[in-house]
Formats: C-alpha cells, structure tokens, sequence
C-alpha cells in the first residue's frame, strides 16, 4: 500500500533537490551506506525544474528494430501502457529503461509522450534512452535522460510493469522516486513520514558549518571549531 502524501510532504519534497533527500534518508536511517541511488550523469531536459517525485510507472522500450510482434498486438500493448500510466495512486514518476543501452537511436520521449503522459497525469520521467523536441516537451514535465537525439526510429515499449535499470539504479513498479539535475534516488517507504524531521536535523547541521565559512574573517581556527561541531552533529 503506498504511503500517503500530505500537502506538507509534497511540498517539502518539491523545495529541497535530491542531494538533499539522499542526504536525509541516511539521517532517518542513523547511519551511512544507503545505495538506492543513479550511478551516471543524467541529461535534464530542463535544469531550472524544481525536484520531481512520485510513484514508478515501469516499462522498457527498443528502438533499433521493430517489434516482432504482429501489429494487432503491438497496438494492444501500447494501449495497455497508456492505460497503466494512468492509474492511481498520485504522484507517478515514469521510469523507462532502454534495452538498447549505450546504443541508443530511438528517442521515447518529445513533444507528443511528454504532452500525453502529462495530461494522464504524470509528473516527469526517469530514462537512460534519448529525448527529443527540446524546446517543445510539455511545460513543467521534466525529463531526465542519457541522451538527446533526433529520431525515433523504431521505438516501441517491449514490457511494462516490471522491475527496471536505469543508470545502475534498478526500480520496482511502486517504488517511491525524487529526482531532479543531480539524478534519482528511491526513497524507503519507511523514510517517507520521517524526511521532514531528518531534512530538518540535516539542515540545522550544516549550518554549523555552513554559517562561520560564510562570515568576514573566517579562518583554519573558526574551521577547526565549526568542523568539530559539525562533525558531532552530522550522520
């Protein structure tokens, strides 16, 4: 059953970037080594969005050649995507993998998905296959992508619903996501209704060092004080 969203989660969540949530679920955890996080450099269609999160929409796609499948099928497979899409709960992240990989021609994500998916309520989508149509992708829609390119060639979803990889980050359908320029991270459903607590104590740590770096004067000896108490405070 997926945790409830306030108004207070969610606007929390939309305030801080990932780093920054990353950060917090080590503080809620007590400890560090947490792993659920992207490995490579991600593409954001729009660098100036605020963090987008929500609940893993799964699915993987192939571009380099066309289906096998009988068109008949391939149409009911589309369709059945879209319908996936839509369902509750709120908010939904899509999370495409590209079996094409590294080799990549076939960009999902341009003008037309990012306008449907936003209109069936998607917030934004997590891929390590291409976009295109930069400057006309749905407003607001982030995209989060291992690259740009021009055509779709022959781009088709292969599955959907089902545990994917994504810049060495692999995802279950349900999976609660925040991502933002930085990359993505998987939030433990555990950690949900304790990261405005843990992104507080985080915070409130940081300033001890934070606050001194930032002042007239400062020195190895203010450093040195500052580091020690922050060293106590933090994870």
């Amino acid at each position: 059953m997926p945790h409830e969203i306030t108004p207070d989660i969610s606007n929390l969540l939309r305030s801080v970037d990932t780093p920054t949530v990353c950060n917090a679920i080590e503080v809620a955890q007590g400890m560090r080594g947490f792993d659920r996080f992207t490995r490579r450099t991600v593409l954001a269609a729009d660098p100036g969005l605020p963090a987008m999160f929500g609940y893993a929409r799964t699915a993987r796609i192939r571009a380099s050649h066309p289906s096998d499948d009988p068109p008949e099928a391939v149409r009911a497979r589309r369709m059945a995507y879209y319908r996936y899409m839509a369902e509750p709960p709120m908010p939904r992240i899509a999370v495409i993998e590209d079996l094409d990989g590294a080799d990549a021609v076939g960009a999902y994500w341009g003008e037309v998905n990012t306008t449907v998916h936003k209109g069936l309520g998607v917030a934004g989508a997590l891929t390590n296959g291409l976009m295109r149509d930069l400057a006309d992708l749905a407003p607001d829609f982030q995209v989060l992508a291992g690259g740009v390119g021009p055509s779709h060639a022959f781009v088709h979803v292969v599955e959907f619903d089902t545990k994917v990889t994504v810049f060495g980050l692999t995802v279950e359908p349900g999976d609660f996501i925040h991502a933002d320029r930085h990359g993505a991270v998987v939030v433990p459903p555990e950690i949900i209704p304790l990261l405005p607590a843990a992104i507080a104590k985080m915070q409130a740590s940081e300033r001890l060092i934070l606050d001194p770096a930032r002042k007239p004067g400062f020195d190895f000896a203010a450093f040195e004080e500052a580091w020690a108490a922050f060293e106590k405070a933090r994870v």
